[in-house]
Parts: C-alpha cells; sequence; structure tokens
C-alpha cells in the first residue's frame, strides 16, 4: 500500500485512513461513498511501461501500484484478467461502425467481470483478518466471490444473498463453489436489505460494491489491462453495460489514474447502457435530478439494479468523460445475444451484451459517428443464462432419422 494516500469521501471530502474494512463517511452515511486517492507523482516517479513490459504476472496483480493492497497479503489461487482482446470488422459493420474493439471478460474464471472486485475483497477481507464475506446479487458477484474465497484455500467462507429471479446457473456455481446461499424470495432490493442487516448484525466483510470502496478498484482493471493491450492508444469511446455503476465509475478511474501517471494522453468518453425496464441512472443523468427508485424489469439481471447506490460515481465518470448514457430493450439485447455469437464466436449473456446492442443506438441516435473508434467490454459468459440464451437463439431442426426429409428441410432453410 505504499502509494495509497488515503480514502476520501465524494460527498464532504473528508478523508479517512486505508483501512481494509472502512466502507463509507462517518459523517455522511449511505451517501458517504469513499473513493481510493493514489501518490500518483511517486508512481509517477517509480513504475514505468518498461516496468510492465518486464513484468512475468499475467493477471489483475501485474497492475500492483494502482491497487490499494498489500504486497505480502495471500491472493485467490485463479488467474484474474488477462482476457481477450478482438477487433472485428464484420461486428463493427453490424452496429455502424468502423473500427470496433470488444474485450472479452466473460473468460474470467468464474465467468464474469466481477471476478476483478471479488479478489479484491477476497484480499481485503484477509487484510481485516475476516473469516466471513457476505454480498447481497443477481448472480455474477455471487459467483464471483464464492469462487474466489474457495480459491483462497483457506477457513474464509463465503455467504450469499440472491433474489428469487436468480438464473440457475448461477446459483450452481455458488453451490459448487461451497458458498452458503441464501435466496430471498422477493426482489434484488430485499435480497441487498436482508445482507446489509446480516452483515452488520455479525460483523462479515462486505463485498457489496456499492458500499466497498476497494472493489472499484478491482473493477478498474480491465481498462488498465484494455489500455495496455491497445499500446495505450485508447479509442474515442469506451462502453458498458451498467447496473449499479460500480462498473463504470471503476472505469472511470482506471483511465483517470493513467493519464495522472502520464501512460495515457486523454480520456475516452464513455457510454453507459441500461436496459429501459431499469433505467434509473440513464433518467437521473438526463434529467439532472436525483435518482428515482424503479422496477427491475428486464432479462439482463446482472445489470437489474433499481435502487442503485453508486449512481452518483457513475454520473460523475460519464460527466467527467464528456459521455453519455442510453437505454436498450430486451429484444435488442436478445437479437444482440445472436449477432455477437453467430459474428464473432463470443457467447454474451444478456447484461453482457447490452453495451454491444446500446453502441447500435448510439449510433443510430448521432451519438457516436461512423469514424470514431469503439471499444465495448461484454462483462459476462452467455453460459450464466442459458434461458434467455435459447430465446435469442431461435429454432433447433427437430426430426427423425430420414435422410431425404432432411434433404428437403435444409434446402427449403438454404443451407443447401
Amino acid at each position: 500500500m505504499r502509494y495509497v494516500k488515503n480514502l476520501k469521501c465524494t460527498n464532504c471530502s473528508t478523508t479517512y485512513k486505508p483501512e481494509p474494512d472502512r466502507y463509507l463517511c462517518d459523517k455522511c452515511g449511505d451517501k458517504g461513498i469513499l473513493d481510493v486517492q493514489y501518490k500518483y507523482q511517486k508512481i509517477k516517479n517509480e513504475w514505468t511501461k518498461k516496468d510492465l513490459i518486464n513484468n512475468k504476472e499475467r493477471s489483475i496483480w501485474r497492475f500492483l501500484p494502482l491497487l490499494p493492497i498489500k504486497k505480502e497479503t495471500k491472493r485467490p489461487n485463479l488467474r484474474i484478467g488477462n482476457t481477450p482482446l478482438y477487433s472485428s470488422k464484420k461486428m463493427a459493420k453490424k452496429v455502424g461502425l468502423k473500427k470496433l474493439i470488444i474485450k472479452d471478460d466473460g473468460l474470467n474464471p468464474t465467468g464474469s467481470l466481477k471476478d476483478r472486485a471479488s479478489a479484491m475483497a477476497a484480499v481485503k477481507a484477509k487484510e481485516a483478518d475476516a473469516d466471513t464475506v457476505a454480498c447481497s446479487s443477481t448472480g455474477n458477484a455471487a459467483s464471483s466471490l464464492a469462487g474466489n474465497i474457495a480459491a483462497m484455500e483457506d477457513q474464509m467462507k463465503a455467504i450469499i444473498f440472491v433474489p428469487k429471479r436468480a438464473p440457475s446457473g448461477k446459483v450452481a456455481q455458488l453451490l459448487i463453489y461451497g458458498a452458503e446461499v441464501v435466496s430471498v424470495q422477493d426482489s434484488y432490493q430485499a435480497a441487498y436489505n436482508l445482507s446489509d442487516q446480516a452483515i452488520k448484525k455479525w460483523g462479515w466483510y462486505n463485498r457489496n460494491a456499492a458500499i466497498n470502496p476497494y472493489l472499484v478498484e478491482g473493477k478498474k482493471t480491465v481498462v488498465l489491462e484494455m489500455a495496455e493491450q491497445l499500446n495505450w492508444q485508447v479509442p474515442d469511446w469506451v462502453v458498458f453495460s451498467v447496473g449499479d455503476g460500480c462498473t463504470i465509475a471503476g472505469a472511470y478511474k482506471g483511465l483517470h489514474d493513467l493519464k495522472q501517471i502520464g501512460f495515457i494522453d486523454r480520456i475516452p468518453r464513455l457510454l453507459g447502457v441500461q436496459a429501459k425496464g431499469c433505467a434509473p441512472i440513464t433518467k437521473a443523468f438526463k434529467t439532472n435530478r436525483g435518482l428515482e427508485v424503479t422496477g427491475e424489469n428486464t432479462i439482463a439481471d446482472s445489470i437489474a439494479v433499481g435502487s442503485p447506490r453508486n449512481y452518483n460515481k457513475a454520473l460523475d465518470a460519464v460527466r467527467s468523460s464528456k459521455g453519455d448514457m442510453i437505454n436498450v430493450s430486451d429484444q435488442e439485447i436478445l437479437k444482440m445475444i445472436k449477432t455477437l455469437g453467430s459474428t464473432t464466436g463470443i457467447f454474451g449473456e444478456p447484461a453482457g451484451v447490452a453495451g454491444l446492442a446500446g453502441i447500435k443506438r448510439a449510433v443510430s441516435n448521432g451519438i457516436i459517428s461512423l469514424e470514431q473508434s469503439v471499444a465495448v467490454v461484454i462483462t459476462g459468459n452467455g453460459l450464466k443464462d442459458i434461458k434467455n440464451a435459447r430465446k435469442a437463439a431461435g429454432k433447433l431442426i427437430e426430426i427423425e432419422n430420414d435422410i431425404d426429409r432432411l434433404e428437403e428441410i435444409f434446402f427449403k432453410k438454404g443451407v443447401i
């Protein structure tokens, strides 16, 4: 933690020592979201791009000077990060662009970007001498926490609260990883409320990303990685699906860090994409008013957060980057799952491809121009939600063992 200066309240600017279990500002309560502050000049003087070139570590820990952990703390025995970056001209054309960059974060160990945050939670819990880590989640944060706690190979436990609608694939992951799973027979908000009460009652380490300031630091590694993979030549836009706002807030933090230490010369514009059936942050952005709690009516469960707690950081991130926000329908999301898969071989879950659907709509609305370069992060793997993947995929051919009938069907479908 040699490069960490303090934790700073985003609401009143009060600073605190960077203790591993410090979550919120004492003065501001739930509105007092904290932000990790770094000694940028010291990092700039002591860490270079050449150091990264010579670094054989191929996970998020290669960016250790920009991460708020002790060098000696035990870390999960999983390779988090180092996910691939693709450039697809065909997919770019599908969404109305000349240049599109796709980062597939669904290839993290438990299948989502959330592994980056959960790895950080596991390390900070260890630093706090916690024996239990808990969170509420619609699935990805939960499964990533369970997997990362299992990979610590010690006595820490994961206790997870999920809403009734959590996809069965994600719940199966939780159970396989050995977590204690509490299925709250209600909405995500209800699951969050119960987890919050339990965490406070039993003193567990809090992995809820909107509360714990260190988790954003894990999420930001996706853009640190992207920038390095692009040889520090960042695109005009970087696009993320948005739920509680932590991921896009982390993206801005990472880009800001890189600019402060001189690794990049500008911060790309950020586009935040929400589902039409659950878009409270987009509404707050467009109206310049406070947040209004909404329903959670979308198939994109990972971004179905009707009462996001980190929305101010998300709004600040988009505005500071001179970016924008946009909403897409569930139908657009389903169509994009199939388009992405059949065009590139990348399989994304609904929330994972929402950002890509948002790009197409943003180009159509004139927010993004044809000539601009755009990068999008696919935040979760499609195997997480097979039910909706089947909706997106369409019908298969069901037939008896009859080659003549098969020829007839193939001819009709244009296969032969």
